[in-house]
């Protein structure tokens, strides 16, 4: 029996469980927003939401303790390969999300999938990237400036 084991196992073996998550782990934090089944969504949340908790301790550490900001890094290394994404959930993900306590991330089901009827689901981070002052300036003089090229 199965008793107090909280691993879902999702018909997977544990070494192809582990490949999994780690790469949607990585597609989570390059793309911020993926689409997959409800349970799958489900386990990599509490995944993810852990290494984004790691790289938060990052902030808190001053800068004698560079050892422990390298372990944490090092740490997260393990599991996602992938260095680029393991910069931006540092220098980006971590930092937006300073002032929250947990829960980073956010599960919308979308209903059932055609052909196998799985639940799929959106899972995504809570904190959006915050959109420049200066971008929206321009999207409106480029918006301005091709209404008056129609008139």
């Amino acid at each position: 029996m199965r008793n107090l084991n909280s691993t879902k196992q999702l018909g997977k073996t544990s070494s192809h469980r582990k490949a999994m998550f780690a790469n949607m782990a990585t597609s989570l934090i390059i793309e911020e927003k993926i689409v997959t089944t409800k349970q799958k969504a489900k386990v990599l949340k509490r995944y993810s939401e852990k290494m984004v908790t790691r790289a938060k301790r990052n902030l808190e550490l001053g800068q004698e303790e560079t050892a422990k900001k390298i372990h944490n890094k090092r740490e997260i290394l393990k599991d996602i390969k992938d260095r680029e994404a393991v910069a931006k959930l540092f220098d980006d993900i971590a930092v937006r999300n300073k002032d929250r306590k947990g829960g980073y991330t956010r599960i919308v089901l979308l209903g059932r999938r055609d052909g196998d009827a799985a639940e799929e689901a959106i899972i995504e981070f809570v904190e959006k990237k915050a959109v420049k002052a200066a971008d929206k300036t321009e999207k409106k003089a480029k918006k301005e400036k091709k209404e008056k090229e129609a008139k």
